[in-house]
């Protein structure tokens, strides 16, 4: 893995922005590739409190898109997939971008009701607020509205 020439002094973190019903994810990060990770982050923290999910499955997870915008939506979409096909809950995450492809993991475990009390169920990401850029102070943002 590769780092670009330019790095943000930034810390990376994720963060939730309010969007009326549904729910605004954000990832920041000094990397095209850790603001991917945060966004994924947020939409975990969206659902469950990420510090209470044990990682003890792992996904890979494949995408392939002409520009990072819909490469975001195509990521954060099959994460959701995965979520509600294998009845998961993710805590952490690694991509790496290279070109118009992103490989992905997520680990995490199966939900338990109990343990993780889910707030939302994501449905989708959606092209709303869809972002993907470098900020003034070097620093990559990824963000859009999840529908739950």
């Amino acid at each position: 893995m590769t780092k670009p020439a330019r790095e943000a002094a930034v810390e990376p973190h994720a963060e939730l922005f309010p969007h009326g019903a549904d729910v605004g994810v954000r990832g920041i990060g000094p990397t095209r590739d850790a603001a991917f990770e945060q966004a994924a982050f947020a939409l975990t923290s969206a659902v469950s409190d990420p510090t209470r999910i044990a990682l003890r499955e792992v996904v890979d997870v494949t995408c392939d898109a002409p520009e990072d915008t819909h490469l975001l939506l195509d990521w954060l979409n099959a994460l959701i997939r995965e979520m509600a096909v294998r009845r998961l809950v993710f805590g952490c995450f690694a991509v790496l971008i290279e070109g118009n492809r992103l490989r992905g993991r997520a680990w995490g475990e199966p939900v338990d009701q109990a343990q993780h009390m889910p707030a939302v169920e994501p449905k989708g990401a959606t092209l709303t607020a869809l972002e993907v850029a470098i900020r003034d102070d070097g620093a990559w943002v990824a963000q859009c509205i999840v529908d739950v």
